[in-house]
């Protein structure tokens, strides 16, 4: 997979793309046997199939976002939800200029709570933005790839991000994924606490489930799924 588009000026001149599909990940903690840059790599995987399915623009990742719940690691670096907010809020100027209309966000960090709330006042007068995928995208993902656990269970670094990365980026995966599984069902203080107060490795799920088939389910839902969203933003009348 590539982390960039290597598309042209006259590529895009030529697609004439109604939506642009902004791939948003993080720079944080995954344990000891994912990289720091996972979930901007699960992000621009989801983008990557999502923008080929549909022949849609491709934009380049924001790849530091809203990790302070991670900062008790070394190597996590976070950006303020303000100037998150304003970095989205640029693009989608720009791309107006340019004549693209409409928006997708592909997240891949569940900590930018920011972002619902950025695509909720772009739509305040009419579908211009979304935000992809939803819960229910990942539990319709989740379902169709078999995966053992829940979206609560396997929270961070677990079963669904390393079925996601043995897909897509087998050769980024380090030892310790059969050997770090951790649960911690109550956190209900998450945002107090930070996720330091729920796990001493950084892990909160069930990475030694994780399969590459798994991955490319995952994958294969996700593009399904978003065309209900596309179809949201391009509908007439």
């Amino acid at each position: 997979m590539n982390l960039l588009s290597t598309a042209t000026s006259e590529d895009e001149r030529r697609r004439a793309a109604p939506v642009a599909v902004l791939p948003v990940g993080s720079f944080e903690q995954h344990g000891a046997f994912l990289p720091l840059a996972t979930d901007s790599v699960v992000a621009c995987a989801i983008a990557e199939r999502i923008t080929a399915a549909y022949d849609l623009f491709l934009l380049p990742p924001v790849t530091i976002s809203c990790s302070h719940e991670h900062s008790a690691w070394p190597g996590t670096v976070s950006i303020s939800h303000t100037t998150l907010t304003a970095m989205i809020n640029d693009v989608f100027t720009s791309l107006r200029r340019s004549g693209v209309e409409r928006l997708a966000l592909v997240n891949g960090h569940g900590g930018n709570y920011v972002l619902s709330n950025i695509v909720q006042e772009a739509n305040a007068a009419g579908p211009v933005m979304t935000l992809f995928p939803a819960r229910d995208d990942w539990n319709a993902a989740r379902q169709a790839a078999g995966l053992t656990s829940d979206g609560h269970a396997d929270m961070h670094a677990g079963e669904l991000e390393v079925s996601l990365l043995r897909h897509v980026a087998p050769e980024m995966l380090r030892p310790g994924v059969e050997t770090s599984d951790h649960q911690a069902d109550d956190r209900n203080l998450l945002l107090v606490h930070g996720m330091a107060g729920y796990t001493k490795s950084g892990v909160i799920g069930m990475p030694s489930a994780g399969t590459a088939d798994k991955g490319r389910m995952i994958l294969d839902s996700l593009v399904d799924t978003f065309k209900a969203h596309l179809d949201a933003l391009t509908a007439t009348g």
